[in-house]
């Protein structure tokens, strides 16, 4: 064998190597989908209360209602990624495509809720915060397209369509405070479910 059949063979079994680690590699997203569900799902609930009028409170309320639901995420979120470093397979291909995938989520999340938000204070309109489930479940639909990718779990792809069909269908419910609701039970099935499925699939030794 020359030297650059050799060199090419090690290439080969370098990429496979490279694929079977991010099939099989357990994802470790499962506690950050947990987090975000009931967090959001939490400040979801206090946002409905003022806008349906059970909390006679200004309107200005929901705006610090959804900055404590933020500044609580990124805490959190701190905390559990120094936790991650610490476990098996964080380095795999896998993790690193599906946590880039969600990170890029949570930032697009972020930035169109701050457009939103300025749009709802330059207009004194707050409904324009009512686009944000269909541009959050657009987002997930989207993450877990990547993850279904990497690791060939068709129950992911389910959950991405599941994402998107229900952006579409939350928006039914755009001009009442009951999206507020809705929007809480679609994060039970497509984030609080699946992630509490990861963090079972997840390895328990600590590196």
């Amino acid at each position: 064998m020359t030297r650059d059949q050799q060199a090419i063979q090690d290439d080969i079994a370098y990429m496979r190597a490279l694929a079977h680690e991010g099939r099989h590699a357990p994802l470790l997203a499962g506690r950050f989908l947990v987090a975000a569900a009931l967090i959001f799902g939490t400040a979801n609930t206090g946002l409905w209360a003022i806008q349906s009028g059970v909390l006679n409170v200004s309107p200005w309320a929901q705006l610090w209602v959804s900055i404590a639901a933020v500044v609580a995420f990124v805490v959190t979120l701190t905390v559990l990624i120094r936790r991650q470093k610490s476990q098996p397979g964080y380095q795999s291909s896998g993790n690193r495509a599906v946590g880039t995938a969600w990170t890029g989520v949570g930032y697009g999340i972020f930035v169109t809720w701050l457009g939103l938000v300025a749009l709802a204070v330059k207009t004194g309109d707050w409904r324009w915060m009512a686009v944000m489930p269909t541009v959050v479940l657009v987002a997930y639909g989207s993450a877990w397209l990547v993850g279904a990718a990497m690791t060939g779990a068709r129950w992911m792809n389910l959950t991405a369509l599941l994402s998107y069909a229900s952006a579409v269908g939350v928006a039914w419910f755009l001009d009442s405070s009951l999206i507020l609701l809705v929007f809480n039970i679609i994060l039970v099935a497509v984030a609080l479910i699946p992630g509490l499925v990861l963090m079972r699939q997840e390895p328990s030794e600590i590196v």
